[in-house]
């Protein structure tokens, strides 16, 4: 019995090895996604919901980062390959973003200042990486793709890990004695400024690929609705710097200028919703692309959930309270897309385990 036991066991250990091979560096966007959720809930009084997500959340990401750790001991060569690969490399910054939110809610929902700090600390460190390392093998490697088979909106995500430190350095500006309130929302604030950049830079690339070369139903996957969720959270950046101003005097000085580029991120990050569902139409019931269970799904829920999220902020920074209609059901959006991926990832492990156990039966 325990020479079978421990047959079973290498056998599954074999399994995981085997199944981790491919796995996206982006799979830190559950992380996101589930955070930023409850976040918005936390913000709209649902403060039981927001808490159980939290929970949720620690989970995943414990999990998520276990399984990642073992890809990187298991599979070194192509953990590292995929840090040079145009499609694959920019997955990494979810984890910058995954530390980042998280942390946000370790400072609002637990009320953590330290454990939030120290979230941060690791999301800056992995930003600073992942950016000039990333960023670096993609410009001198020797072969690079034809530019529609080298961007997508993934590569977005290096915008939102950057706007996400922005967010949690504001808010722990304000929970932090001079002269770290100081430095801390010079660092947001420059930034903030990068990040919006970054998405000028990066966008241009993606509009072109999408009006002038050809354009398949296969080409649109999730993580293009990241079009719209790094200005969502640019947006909440921005947000909350208005909201740190009359403690930050370099701030007060620049009030009007954030609030003008916060308002314009907001207007651009709504103009994307309905192009992107118009081109989900056009995917899905025109040229009948086939819609089933895919891990890539949660690149999409997380701009619902930080559209959510950058609004109600929007609105308590700026006074605009005729805007305090759209928050709920984007949240509660957001929420029947997580309910229904979370069951389909249950259900994936589900059918990876039968299949384990079938094969140790033989």
């Amino acid at each position: 019995m325990t020479e079978r036991r421990m047959s079973a066991l290498a056998l599954l250990r074999e399994r995981l090895r085997s199944a981790l091979t491919d796995l996206s560096p982006g799979y830190f966007s559950m992380v996101m996604a589930t955070g930023i959720l409850s976040l918005a809930a936390h913000g709209q009084g649902q403060r039981r919901l927001g808490e159980a997500l939290f929970a949720i959340n620690i989970a995943i990401f414990v999990v998520i980062s276990a399984v990642a750790a073992a890809r990187l001991w298991w599979h070194t060569r192509a953990a590292m390959a995929d840090l040079g690969d145009h499609l694959r490399g920019p997955g990494f910054f979810t984890f910058v973003a995954a530390c980042n939110v998280l942390g946000t809610q370790t400072l609002l929902i637990g009320g953590e200042v330290w454990v939030a700090l120290g979230l941060w600390l690791l999301g800056l460190a992995t930003w600073l990486f992942f950016t000039y390392t990333i960023f670096t093998l993609l410009t001198v490697k020797i072969r690079k793709p034809a530019l529609e088979r080298g961007i997508n909106g993934g590569w977005l995500l290096a915008v939102v890990a950057t706007q996400s430190l922005a967010v949690l350095g504001a808010l722990l500006a304000v929970r932090l004695e001079q002269p770290w309130r100081i430095e801390l929302n010079f660092f947001a604030l420059s930034m903030w400024l990068c990040g919006g950049m970054l998405y000028i830079w990066m966008m241009s690339l993606i509009f072109y690929r999408y009006t002038f070369l050809r354009f398949s139903p296969g080409d649109l996957s999730p993580p293009y609705w990241i079009n719209m969720g790094a200005m969502a959270i640019s947006t909440l950046a921005g947000s909350q710097l208005l909201l740190n101003s009359a403690e930050a005097p370099l701030i007060q000085s620049l009030r009007p200028f954030i609030a003008g580029f916060t308002v314009f991120y907001w207007a651009t990050g709504t103009w994307w919703i309905p192009m992107l569902l118009l081109l989900g139409v056009w995917r899905h019931l025109i040229r009948r692309f086939p819609l089933h269970y895919d891990p890539m799904y949660w690149g999409l829920i997380f701009p619902l959930g930080m559209y959510a999220a950058s609004t109600e902020h929007l609105t308590r920074a700026l006074g605009l309270d005729f805007l305090r209609f759209l928050p709920p059901p984007f949240l509660w959006l957001g929420l029947l897309g997580w309910l229904m991926l979370f069951i389909g990832q249950l259900r994936a492990l589900w059918h990876g385990a039968r299949e384990a156990l079938a094969m140790n039966r033989l």
